[in-house]
């Protein structure tokens, strides 16, 4: 699988940079305490310059109006480890790292938040509220709640909080499936502690996958968009031009810590699903295909003597994992599911990610030339 973007200082702004690790930033103007903020970065290479065909007057004032309300500002205090523990900052930044704060003494940073529910229930990034012992919100009209943790899934990197009392304001979700490369979208959420604040930009891609997550049974499929976004953002929202949630806001491409170009958002979809779940269960019940795969392309296709080159190979099977009992073979190609197209790993793992445990599917392959179309009951791990 090929990647254009390698991971180097994953979560680096997210739940565990400090006063130590919140460097990068200490000469921006807007940045005002030195209170870290949560955003992860990714480095990568030759960021190409993206233009939009034709300029289009569109007015956002609706959009954040209507998003606005629903995203709110978290404070964590994260407890810093004692000795004999293991130390974030150490994971990160080597065993030479010092925490400024010492062995025991807590930090604390910010991020965003989405009010998923009229009832408190928040959605935001995992790494975002990983290892807090103490969370507090602050509204849109600067009411302040105390939070806990409802549950959290680190593969997907998504968690939901909780905060007590009703008729909060709520965004309608998006259709993240329907949304097009090109499309107007706004972040909203509080970069370096500036509440409130929104930018704009286009979709630049979707189904990405960074390798942020440390692959294996994570789930990548971001929507790329080149809508600022800086530490702070982080678990904020992307609304389409109607402000509807089409994503969560987790990531930004960056040599420096700071926005320089793409940012990366979890899909609607995929947030409902994994939200719901930790809503109704406290985590995410998450079915497996039961494969190792990769992805297709023409050399790959030229080997296996087929004449199509986007797909995802099965290389193996778990045993008695989903694919097995159905009758996949290693070796056969997946164009589809349930009539979808799949052209990718990221694609696949996002539709899988998104059905439930016991989910009957259908899986459109392609087996040495011929396509065929086979049922797959979903089963846990």
């Amino acid at each position: 699988m090929k990647q254009i973007f390698s991971l180097v200082l994953a979560g680096i702004v997210g739940g565990l940079i400090t006063l130590g690790g919140f460097q990068y930033l200490q000469e921006s103007p807007t940045s005002n305490d030195h209170q870290p903020t949560y955003a992860q970065t990714v480095k990568n290479v030759n960021i190409p310059a993206l233009t939009t065909k034709n300029s289009v007057s569109v007015d956002f004032r609706d959009a954040a109006a209507k998003s606005m309300p629903a995203v709110v500002h978290i404070s964590s205090i994260i407890e810093q480890p004692t000795s004999g523990e293991s130390d974030p900052f150490r994971f990160f930044f080597g065993d030479g790292f010092q925490s400024p704060f010492g062995d025991g003494m807590p930090r604390g940073g910010t991020g965003s938040g989405v009010i998923y529910t009229e009832d408190g229930y928040i959605i935001t990034n995992n790494h975002v509220v990983a290892g807090a012992t103490e969370l507090e919100v602050t509204l849109y009209d600067n009411r302040t709640f105390k939070a806990k943790v409802v549950g959290t899934d680190e593969k997907s990197d998504l968690a939901v909080i909780k905060i007590e009392g009703y008729g909060f304001p709520t965004l309608e979700l998006a259709d993240s499936d329907d949304a097009e490369i090109g499309e107007w979208v706004l972040a909203v959420g509080n970069p370096f502690d500036l509440t409130s604040t929104v930018t704009a930009g286009i979709i630049s891609a979707k189904g990405r996958n960074i390798n942020l997550l440390g692959g294996g049974k994570a789930i990548e499929s971001f929507i790329q968009t080149d809508a600022a976004v800086n530490p702070g953002n982080s678990g904020g929202a992307l609304v389409d031009i109607e402000g509807k949630l089409l994503g969560i806001n987790t990531a930004i491409a960056s040599r420096t810590g700071s926005f320089a170009g793409y940012s990366f958002a979890i899909p609607a979809g995929l947030v409902k699903r994994v939200v719901s779940d930790i809503i109704q269960f406290g985590d995410y019940q998450r079915p497996f295909l039961g494969v190792t795969i990769s992805e297709l392309d023409g050399s790959y296709a030229q080997e296996l003597g087929i004449d199509i080159t986007q797909g995802v190979v099965i290389e193996n099977l778990v045993e008695g994992g989903s694919a097995e009992q159905a009758g996949l073979q290693p070796k056969d190609v997946i164009v589809g599911i349930d009539g979808n197209e799949v052209k990718s790993v990221p694609e696949l793992q996002e539709r899988i990610g998104r059905a439930q445990v016991g989910d009957l599917i259908t899986l459109n392959i392609n087996r040495s030339g011929r396509d065929r179309a086979i049922s797959v009951e979903l089963r846990s791990e």
